[in-house]
């Protein structure tokens, strides 16, 4: 369904050691770009080549800002996935939203975790048993 997902961040190396630890554990793994005019970015894809997430600072110059309402959520594997991915992103700057834990409101077999990228944008980290990643 999604392409890519690109979010904006005020510190490039600061992001890259961030999504680095978090997605890893997820199964992401870092891929070189190159600028095409635009700002330098860094991206992690998943086994498939899509769906891509990217970040680098914004295209317009102005400092990046978390937009209250918007979040951006990682499937994992399995719950382990979950707990690896949230303790890699507090330990690379993250603050806690929500600790790992299963959320049977949202549906059977859901677990997830929530927290904060270090400039402020929500992630979300979730195993849907009832979904196969």
């Amino acid at each position: 369904m999604f392409s890519h997902i690109t979010v904006g961040v005020t510190d490039l190396a600061r992001a890259g050691r961030f999504y680095d630890a978090l997605l890893a554990p997820l199964g992401f793994n870092p891929r070189k770009t190159e600028p095409d005019g635009g700002p330098e970015a860094l991206c992690w894809i998943g086994a498939s080549r899509l769906p891509e997430f990217f970040a680098h600072r914004p295209f317009n110059g102005a400092p990046a800002q978390a937009g209250n309402g918007n979040m951006v959520a990682f499937l994992a594997p399995d719950p382990g996935a979950v707990d690896a991915a949230y303790v890699a992103g507090m330990a690379a700057g993250g603050t806690d939203e929500g600790p790992p834990g299963p959320r049977p409101h949202y549906g059977a077999g859901y677990y997830g975790a929530y927290l904060r990228d270090p400039d402020g944008k929500k992630v979300h980290v979730v195993h849907r048993g009832d979904v196969t990643p």
